[in-house]
């Protein structure tokens, strides 16, 4: 990463609502851990980070607007740069518009992580990606839910994140993990001696 290009990193969806067991088993459970050391490290060195909730308009979602199932995780602390409201899955497609927030602060570069992998984290990959974005999705900051196949088989939740991971790299980001990403920051300089 270039620390010149201001990267935002866009934090999706780690909301209570997917504590719910009816999601099913999931994968990763440094996920929450991973994305609350990001946070610290972009907030230490100043960067833009942008919230993603996903408000369901179901009022029988886990994510429902209103509910404690809507709040964030624990981990979710502090004011974001920009909140984004979202129903759907890419996090471009919410209010505010994030592609326009990101072109006026003049951001080039984002950091994904979230909830869940294959679902709102990768769409938002895929889109930005398609606009242009140097993008880099930390897939280990990400987690997902077993999903039962078409002839009625469950796809473990790892095998589901490591088909993202595939289907993103090269094509629509750079697929990291938080240990490689956390080898990058530990090389640039530090944000205290940037700004002197």
């Amino acid at each position: 990463m270039n620390p010149l290009r201001r990267p935002a990193l866009i934090v999706i969806d780690v909301q209570r609502g997917f504590d719910d067991a009816s999601w099913g088993p999931r994968d990763n459970p440094d996920c929450e851990a991973n994305i609350a050391t990001l946070l610290g490290v972009w907030r230490r060195r100043s960067w833009p980070v942008v919230f993603v909730r996903h408000d369901s308009a179901d009022p029988r979602s886990p994510l429902a607007s209103g509910s404690r199932g809507n709040d964030f995780k624990e981990m979710i602390t502090g004011e974001p740069d920009l909140l984004v409201s979202k129903r759907v899955n890419s996090s471009f497609h919410g209010s505010p518009d994030l592609d326009r927030w990101l072109s006026a602060e003049d951001i080039t570069e984002v950091v994904i992580c979230g909830i869940t992998t294959n679902h709102c984290c990768e769409t938002t990959a895929r889109v930005a990606g398609n606009l242009g974005y140097d993008t880099y999705f930390v897939v280990d900051a990400t987690h997902t839910f077993d999903r039962q196949a078409l002839d009625g088989s469950m796809i473990p939740a790892a095998t589901v994140s490591a088909m993202t991971a595939a289907n993103l790299h090269g094509e629509f980001a750079t697929v990291i993990t938080f240990t490689e990403l956390a080898t990058d920051l530990r090389s640039l300089p530090d944000a205290r001696r940037e700004s002197s």
